[in-house]
């Protein structure tokens, strides 16, 4: 998974060549650690069909609030640079991310 900051988010993200799926995430989010490893697996499983990156909102929060992301965990799904899909909540389980990442490739 591509760690992604201000630096590298448009690059990365935006002018992505395919879907694009984003994991917002902090250390202090004890449901993001824990979707992590299964979300590890997913990129494994789906890759060259989706770009996967991850973002540590902290350090990045006004790059997280740009793309309104308020609360965490969240799964944001980009095509062609453009926000499809946004999953979040402490509810939020790899089969949903799963379906909806099915329904972007």
């Amino acid at each position: 998974m591509i760690e992604l900051n201000g630096e590298n988010f448009e690059s990365e993200v935006i002018k992505a060549d395919m879907p694009v799926l984003v994991d917002f995430w902090s250390e202090s989010c004890v449901p993001c650690k824990e979707l992590m490893p299964d979300v590890h697996n997913l990129s494994e499983t789906y890759s060259g069909k989706m770009k996967f990156c991850k973002l540590n909102i902290q350090g990045n929060r006004r790059l997280a609030m740009s793309q309104q992301v308020m609360s965490l965990p969240s799964i944001v799904f980009y095509i062609n640079g453009e926000k499809k899909e946004h999953l979040t909540g402490s509810d939020l389980d790899i089969a949903l991310i799963e379906k909806t990442l099915k329904t972007f490739i």
